[in-house]
């Protein structure tokens, strides 16, 4: 059987990666503004690698430089200056935005890549049926967990006092569900495609396929308050290369995946990391960003996750910034290469992996961890 090392798309996962942030790479073309661009090394940050290879950044009039950051200090990092722009989760954000830090949504990247999956052997057929259940997550406060107290909060369980919950590594949730530990789990792709491809769980909530979230934005463009306040013209022309570079994503998945395997920034499979890519709706959108953070404040506030007392309103215009240049009707106007070779193949079958990389030897062999690129 061939060994597959993956790189899980985790766009929630709680590892952290090894060493503090580093600079690695710099555009050398000099007469261009400065920008510095965040990363962690997640499969989905492919319009970051994308918007970098191919000259997104260079077209706007920036000079990038990458900073590559560890996942447990990358919101600090953002706040204090460290870099400038990025794109990661809105959920994972709007708490700490919500206390003060001084951060900015400007667009939206992709939708959804949580569930909320419970077994086929279970009698778990509805949220409400998880009423006083285990559910696994690979950490207590990862966007998985935070989207399935959304989910609880909306249908009017207490996910605080009604829900047990259980921290596993994000490569063995299927294997706590196996073995009894769990009676449901809260994941992000690949896992949550992993575990259906191998017939271990049922879709309980899926982000990206049912309302209301099917249509709400995951990711969404991030900048540095302290930096959009003195450079708003470098950050629109920033915002507006990570957007064209999920549009290049959406595009050409296949092609993106490659990218992001052989420039190193992930260490993966191409073709698992293809498929990753395919299903998370690299639809870029200005105004479906907005609607996104209002969304998501709305449901944590009725969930616990933020202050009851809490505006949502102000918290969203706090939160999103419109920038020259950044409009919906720019993107529906914005037009990217398509490739030949850039589609996956038709012939793909993801349980041609699913098996081994969750069986106990494959978690622990892949253990679907961001690897640093040296």
């Amino acid at each position: 059987m061939r060994i597959v090392r993956i790189t899980l798309l985790v766009l929630l996962a709680a590892f952290l990666l090894p060493g503090g942030c580093e600079r690695e790479k710099s555009a050398s073309t000099t007469g261009l503004t400065k920008v510095r661009v965040g990363y962690i090394g997640l499969t989905c940050e492919a319009p970051i690698y994308v918007a970098y290879e191919k000259g997104f950044f260079k077209e706007e009039g920036l000079e990038v430089e990458l900073v590559r950051c560890q996942w447990a200090q990358y919101k600090d990092v953002l706040a204090l200056g460290g870099f400038d722009i990025t794109h990661h989760l809105i959920m994972y954000f709007l708490k700490p935005i919500e206390m003060g830090l001084d951060v900015k949504f400007t667009g939206g990247i992709h939708r959804g890549c949580l569930r909320v999956q419970a077994g086929t052997k279970g009698n778990i057929h509805s949220i409400e049926d998880l009423r006083n259940k285990r559910i696994g997550v690979p950490g207590m406060g990862t966007p998985p967990f935070v989207f399935a107290s959304r989910v609880m909060g909306a249908h009017g369980i207490d996910a605080t006092k009604e829900i047990q919950w259980k921290v596993f590594p994000a490569g063995d949730l299927g294997l706590a569900l196996d073995r009894g530990l769990v009676d449901a789990v809260a994941d992000s792709e690949p896992i949550g495609s992993l575990l259906l491809a191998d017939g271990k769980v049922r879709n309980i909530s899926d982000q990206a396929a049912d309302p209301p979230y099917k249509d709400e934005y995951c990711c969404a463009v991030l900048v540095n308050g302290k930096f959009l306040a003195k450079n708003p013209k470098a950050a629109a022309a920033a915002t507006r290369a990570l957007l064209k570079g999920a549009k290049w994503v959406d595009t050409n998945p296949a092609a993106a995946a490659r990218l992001s395997v052989e420039k190193k920034y992930i260490l993966s499979n191409v073709d698992l990391n293809t498929h990753a890519l395919s299903q998370l709706h690299y639809v870029p959108s200005v105004s479906g960003a907005e609607a996104a953070v209002n969304s998501a404040a709305l449901e944590m506030k009725k969930a616990g996750m933020l202050n009851p007392r809490t505006d949502v309103a102000e918290l969203v215009r706090r939160s999103f910034v419109h920038l020259d240049g950044v409009t919906d009707e720019w993107l529906a106007n914005l037009q990217v290469e398509k490739l030949a070779d850039g589609q996956p193949r038709k012939d793909f079958d993801l349980r041609e992996y699913a098996a081994e990389i969750l069986s106990p030897a494959g978690s622990k062999r892949s253990c679907c961890i961001a690897t640093m690129r040296r």
